[in-house]
């Protein structure tokens, strides 16, 4: 059997940078057929949208999914709550986890695995605001390390730079004629 392909849709950045993420689930979605057909068009934000539980069911509220351009007057609403396809159990240990101070179910990102819309969940817990600027922090040494050391690649260490040529400013060139008087 052939593994399906996964056609990623949308992704929450922003719920990286504001959440600690403790697990990911994989979800199904309910969706009308313009929403599939606005999805497969890239038409989609997740980023104010958390799941909420509400009956035993688990329900992604706050995503954008923009009307489909061809649809006519049955297209759907942008900002309605989608149903989320999880077993029985799955539901209630979320639900466990939820109830838990400071965890939420946040949205990661919305794929296509093969025909089926497919989102990924996460277990997070908020982060406060020294901890996004500590993860700014190292996150822009590391960018500065991997720039420093591909900008070396090829070049002479510092310092090292024109020793042993000749014609560099300033540099006599061993000739003897350093360009002042020669009486």
């Amino acid at each position: 059997m052939a593994e399906s392909t996964v056609k990623v849709v949308a992704e929450n950045r922003k719920a990286r940078h504001d959440y600690h993420i403790e697990e990911t689930h994989e979800a199904g979605l309910v969706l009308v057929g313009t929403e599939v057909k606005s999805l497969r068009a890239g038409q989609c934000s997740l980023r104010d949208s958390y799941v909420e539980i509400r009956d035993g069911q688990a329900f992604m509220v706050g995503s954008h999914i923009s009307p489909y351009k061809q649809g006519n007057r049955y297209n759907h609403e942008p900002l309605r709550p989608r149903k989320l396809l999880l077993h029985k159990m799955e539901i209630r240990r979320l639900t466990q986890k939820v109830r838990e101070k400071g965890y939420t179910l946040v949205p990661l990102r919305i794929y296509f695995s093969g025909p089926r819309a497919k989102v990924e969940l996460a277990v997070a817990r908020g982060k406060h605001t020294y901890d996004k600027r500590q993860d700014l922090a190292e996150r822009d040494a590391k960018r500065a390390m991997e720039r420093a050391l591909t900008g070396r690649e090829g070049v002479a260490p510092t310092g090292q730079r024109g020793r042993g040529r000749g014609g560099g400013a300033g540099d006599s060139g061993g000739r003897g004629d350093s360009g002042g008087d020669e009486d």
